[in-house]
Formats: structure tokens, sequence, C-alpha cells
């Protein structure tokens, strides 16, 4: 079993940044893929960003590329999102979620075995 939980989201006015960040236990954390989705009101589930289970490889939705950056420190057992340049848009819970791969980490949903609770980020215009 590997435990997630995120922290660092809140309320920013659009323009603005925040870094979330999520930390492991249990397993080792360095053998899994680690990604971050988001879920706005009324919307489905999407992905965000991931992370290869070494750092070097990541992977971003378009709508996030040149705004988001995610990176790793397996030392640290953490995962972190920084995000620039917010848009109302953005506005949504995130999850941090895991799964053991030492391929190119996945953009689909169910390719996760293991989820954060959540962190609400709220993007004010």
């Amino acid at each position: 079993q590997v435990q997630l939980v995120e922290s660092g989201g809140g309320l920013v006015q659009a323009g603005g940044s925040l870094r979330l960040s999520c930390a492991a236990s249990g397993r080792t954390f360095s053998n899994y893929a680690m990604g971050w989705f988001r879920q706005a009101p009324g919307k489905e589930r999407e992905f965000v960003a991931a992370v290869s289970w070494y750092g070097a490889l990541t992977n971003y939705a378009d709508s996030v590329k040149g705004r988001f950056s995610i990176s790793r420190a397996n030392g640290k057992s953490t995962v972190n999102l920084q995000m620039n340049s917010l848009k109302p848009e953005d506005t949504a819970v995130y999850y941090c979620a895991a799964y053991f791969t030492r391929s190119i980490p996945s953009s689909y949903e169910g390719s996760y075995d293991y989820w954060g609770q959540g962190t609400q980020v709220t993007v004010s215009s």
C-alpha cells in the first residue's frame, strides 16, 4: 500500500502561483510513477501532469504546458506541482496519484492504483 497526502491548495487570484505537494508513505516511493489529476465541479477528473519513477520523464496536459511544472524528491518521498499563471479554469480539487512502473508515466487515470484525498485550488478572476 502507498498512502498519499496532498497539501498546498488554497485561494489565489488569476495570474498568481501555488505549489502543491504530495507526501507518500508505505512502499518504496522511488518505484512509482507519480501523477496529478484534477476535478472541477460538474466535470470528470482529468489528467494534469506526471513524472517517472526517477524524475527524468514528465508528461503534461496541453492545458497546463508552460505554466505547471512537476518534480519529485525521492529522498523525501514527495512530489510537487508548481502552478504559475493560474487561470479561473484551473479551479478544481487536485489529486495526487501513484502506480508502479518504470515506463513513461501515463496520463490515463485507470493506470493509477493509489490516490490521495485531494486539495482544493480556487482561482478567482
